[in-house]
């Protein structure tokens, strides 16, 4: 099952970035994983939040937000855990638009990819031995602390 991440507009302007940030915190919304990235004219936000509901809600009164569905998977930490990943989607034939990475204890990395198509990924992902994580397991995951 993909995961919702929300796509925030921001004008390439000093004080955007934080300006969004702070709706977000005002709502009392923890960010579970981010990326920006930007043009000369303006940047998106990408963020999965623990209330994305509410953190959409918030960021669309003062700007253009969307939700995405993104799946995200567990990559080995060893040399070659994200290329065999990507071997699995490429002989599939489904296209990364985008992916970033967060981390969430030592030595657990994940990845976060935009692909043509979430359920045809998850399904040859899945195939290959390798687990994608739903909205709920994300969220588990980054609450605790070890």
């Amino acid at each position: 099952m993909s995961i919702k991440q929300l796509s925030i507009y921001l004008e390439n302007k000093p004080g955007k970035l934080a300006e969004a940030l702070r709706y977000i915190k005002e709502g009392g919304i923890n960010i579970r994983a981010l990326s920006l990235a930007d043009t000369s004219e303006f940047g998106i936000l990408r963020l999965i939040t623990s209330d994305l509901e509410k953190a959409e809600e918030l960021l669309s009164q003062k700007t253009v937000v969307k939700s995405t569905d993104v799946i995200a998977v567990k990559v080995d930490d060893r040399s070659g855990g994200l290329s065999e990943i990507l071997d699995v989607l490429e002989k599939a034939e489904i296209n990364i638009d985008y992916m970033y990475a967060f981390t969430a204890r030592l030595n657990s990395a994940y990845a976060v990819l935009r692909v043509s198509d979430c359920a045809l990924a998850e399904e040859v992902l899945h195939e290959s031995g390798i687990a994608t994580l739903k909205g709920r397991d994300l969220m588990n995951l980054l609450d605790r602390e070890d």
